[in-house]
């Protein structure tokens, strides 16, 4: 009984969790309950990072602290120990007189690492670790990617036809103007994916052919950071996401490019570009990028292996002639069917740090 209960209250931190996604980076997505006598007194959720962590949010939100001492704290990371923007956690739930702590899992962080377990251990509190801690590291999978790894988490997103392809067979008459594959549901969806990514990224030739704004406009939520992998470099200035609200990078080779409304990144010739992006990502202290084609870039984050999970829809439509779709394998995760196509996510086992 005991054992269903934590799960009980652990998916509750992970439902309040979630409630922030997209909005807490660089800090995790943390929720927190606080339980006395099988009924749920208080919990929270963190926000934003500067603001008040979960833990504390749930502290505070008990209105007969008399009880606290007498209560179960869940929460689905380890509690910080350390003074960042706000004080250590673990000291509030001490203070609290909270002496019962469950935790899904340890935050393998530098800062943290084990040393707010260490610290409630060493002060009395009994310490419950490794409930769902499956689920509790998937939701933070952008978080371990970018510390563990030391790289951010990287999405592949891409559409094809029936018969595998990306795109119709294009002449000059097609350029400038995307080519919808699946229906207005997925393409709510893939917005929605978009508020919750710190970064995107799409090829020159996409740029060229889709005229895409790579922002976010069907959904609520912050623009990601807009990239660009173009070898020459030579993009057309008026582009569409040139003039859209955000920031964009323009990776390239030619180191005499430029556009007015853009970064631009030398990538060196001598080293795989994706790293070259993963690294420039992870010093800018980017916790995830998705990547929304075209085929020569998705296949070149796919061969260098520098991937975590890939989302495919499959439209109903035949093409016959056109660029092909990239090919991808990996562990399957879900499956999911709409009017106008199906999605597919994949996991790729290589990368297990997320798992």
């Amino acid at each position: 009984m005991q054992e269903e209960d934590d799960i009980k209250y652990m998916r509750r931190c992970l439902d309040l969790a979630l409630k922030a996604e997209g909005r807490t980076y660089p800090n995790p997505l943390v929720g927190s309950v606080i339980v006395h006598e099988g009924r749920i007194i208080g919990e929270g959720y963190h926000l934003k990072a500067g603001e008040p962590h979960a833990e504390v949010i749930a502290i505070n939100s008990v209105r007969d602290k008399h009880l606290l001492g007498k209560s179960k704290l869940y929460v689905n990371l380890e509690p910080c120990s350390h003074f960042g923007k706000t004080p250590p956690c673990v000291d509030m739930i001490l203070s609290s007189g909270i002496r019962t702590v469950v935790i899904g899992t340890p935050d393998t962080s530098e800062k943290v690492s084990g040393k707010g377990i260490k610290k409630l251990k060493e002060s009395g509190c009994e310490v419950v670790t490794g409930v769902m801690e499956e689920e509790c590291r998937w939701i933070n999978r952008r978080f371990f990617s970018f510390h563990e790894k030391k790289r951010p988490y990287v999405i592949l997103k891409w559409a094809q036809s029936a018969d595998g392809l990306l795109d119709i067979e294009r002449n000059k008459g097609h350029f400038r103007k995307p080519l919808w594959i699946t229906g207005n549901a997925e393409r709510v969806l893939v917005h929605r994916w978009r508020s919750v990514e710190q970064s995107i990224l799409a090829g020159a030739g996409t740029v060229r052919a889709d005229n895409p704004r790579l922002n976010v406009r069907e959904w609520t939520g912050e623009n990601p950071l807009r990239l660009i992998l173009s070898s020459t470099g030579n993009l057309d200035s008026n582009a569409a996401l040139f003039k859209t609200n955000g920031i964009n990078i323009v990776f390239t080779h030619n180191a005499d490019a430029k556009i007015a409304d853009a970064v631009m990144v030398k990538l060196s010739d001598g080293s795989i570009s994706a790293v070259q992006i993963s690294d420039y990502l992870y010093r800018s202290d980017i916790q995830s990028v998705l990547i929304e084609g075209g085929a020569q870039v998705l296949n070149h984050f796919i061969a260098s292996g520098i991937w975590d999970e890939a989302r495919i829809f499959r439209g109903r439509d035949y093409f016959n002639k056109g660029p092909g779709a990239p090919f991808i394998e990996g562990k399957t995760l879900k499956r999911v069917l709409f009017s106008r196509s199906s999605m597919e996510v994949i996991f790729n086992e290589h990368n297990k740090t997320a798992e």
